[in-house]
Order: C-alpha cells, then structure tokens, then sequence
C-alpha cells in the first residue's frame, strides 16, 4: 500500500551548513542505496526533520521503485527523500519529475492513489536552472526499450480446464510464463510476495525469457490486486500466466492454477513443442 502524504519544501533562502546535516543514508531506506552516495542531508527536500519520518515516509515508497514503472524513479525519489550532502541542495528538474510522473502516476492509481501535491512537478526548476535531468534522449537508443505492464482488470482464475481448450489460447497468445507465489511474513502489516517466474513456452520472437521473466515480475507487483487473489495464504502457490504484447503493452489474459494433481497444463506444455496452429 502506498502512503502518498508529505510535505515538499524546497529549501531556498537557506545557509545549508548551519541549518543541515550530514548523515549516513540507514539501512532501512533500501531503496535509495548503491546510487552512487551515501551521506545524504537532513532535513531533507520533503521537510523531514528526523530520521525515524524519513525511514516512515520512505518506505512507503520502495514498492513504488520495485514496481520500475521509469528509470530515474529511483534517483528522482532519492533526490528528495536523500539527497546528495552537497554545499547546496540539488533538486530534480521539472522534466525528470514529469517523464517520471507520466510513467509512475497509473502505477499509484492502480493502487488507489492519485499523484500527490506535494510531488506537484510545477514546484520544481526547469531544465535551464542547476538540477538533476534526465538522462538524454539517446538513452532509448542505447537501450532495449521493452514492453511496459499496465493497470489491468484481474483474469479469473481457472481451474477446470482440458489440454486442448489451453493449446487454444497458447495459439492465440505472445507468451506463458509459470509463477510461484508465496507471501512473505513481514514484521510490519504489509503485503510482501516471493515471485519466482519461470517461461514455460515463448513465442514472442525478439525477447528473450529472462526479460520475459522481468516484465512478469512487474506486472505482478503492479496488479497487486491480482497477486491477493491468487495468494490467500503463506503456502507457495504456482500458476499460469498467459497473454499477450500489444502496442508495446503486457496484458495477462488468462490466469490458469497449476495444481499438483492436475495434468492438464502439464499436458498442455508438452505438447505445446510440436502443436500446430490452425
């Protein structure tokens, strides 16, 4: 569950070494680790004053940055809730929080929360000012631009099922991929899963299983409505994500449950190598 409340005050007018502090970025704050510092500034950009707040707020955060919904989100949230212990502050740039915002803000709204104020990307310095922009605009190129999951509806999930109805929609989708869930058991009172993805079969030509595997991962952290349904309890469960890549999206259509008795899907995947479409 994301908290989205916070408070942004951007620090102006400021003697920094008088009114600040360096400090270790701790443990607990995970998210914002092996980002190239580790001393960050107290108080920080959001206006937190105190370590304990900054570990609270933050971490409301982490599943936001698992979720990988852009490249900077990490740096962009990091610049705020821990930014560099420089001899000035150094604030995102309006166009990182926006790039960053357009791709994160569905994500939250997948998960009942809109963008927060106090994240309003109006408050901070256009591109021309000294700040933290986003990579170039190269970097798409540079880079394997990989179809992104999305807020979807939840498929049911099925299981009574023959071999035949399953080689059906395999014919008719890009990918299956087998997931394990399990909940983890957590100190606090958040959900946390253990997601083990392993590609069954792939027919999507240029993308390899591991990114198949990655993008699957997301998808579930995402729809983590559908991960609740799917994972009523601690015990591990398996299952059968099946769908398609359409304009550069992943959509889940068909969740099938991977029992031990049933040997339908097991069937299903065998034969699946040397099936024919009609």
């Amino acid at each position: 569950v994301f908290a989205v409340n916070g408070f942004l005050r951007v620090a102006t007018g400021l003697d920094i070494g008088l009114s600040t502090k360096c400090v270790v970025i701790p443990k607990e704050m995970g998210m914002c680790h092996k980002i190239g510092y580790s001393e960050m500034r107290l108080p920080n950009l959001m206006g937190h004053t105190s370590m304990a707040e900054v570990i609270q707020k933050s971490t409301t955060w982490q599943h936001l940055v698992h979720t990988d919904c852009h490249p900077h989100v990490r740096t962009f949230l990091c610049s705020l809730f821990a930014p560099i212990c420089l001899d000035t502050f150094i604030h995102p740039c309006r166009s990182m929080c926006v790039a960053v915002r357009d791709s994160c803000a569905p994500v939250l709204l997948c998960h009942g929360h809109p963008w927060p104020a106090s994240l309003d990307c109006d408050r901070f310095p256009g591109d021309e000012d000294m700040c933290l922009a986003p990579l170039t605009k190269d970097y798409k190129y540079l880079h394997k631009v990989l179809p992104k999951p999305t807020c979807q509806t939840c498929p049911a999930v099925e299981e009574f099922f023959t071999h035949k109805r399953v080689l059906e929609v395999f014919c008719d989708s890009n990918f299956a991929v087998k997931v394990k869930l399990s909940k983890k058991r957590t100190a606090s009172e958040d959900q946390e899963y253990n997601i083990e993805c392993q590609v069954e079969f792939t027919s999507q030509g240029s993308l390899l299983p591991y990114e198949t595997q990655s993008m699957i991962q997301q998808w579930l952290l995402i729809n983590e409505k559908c991960i609740e349904r799917m994972s009523p309890t601690h015990r591990p469960m398996v299952y059968l994500l099946v769908g398609n890549i359409e304009e550069g999206i992943i959509l889940v259509n068909q969740v099938y449950r991977w029992q031990r008795k049933d040997s339908q899907l097991t069937l299903a995947t065998q034969k699946w190598r040397y099936h024919k479409c009609l």
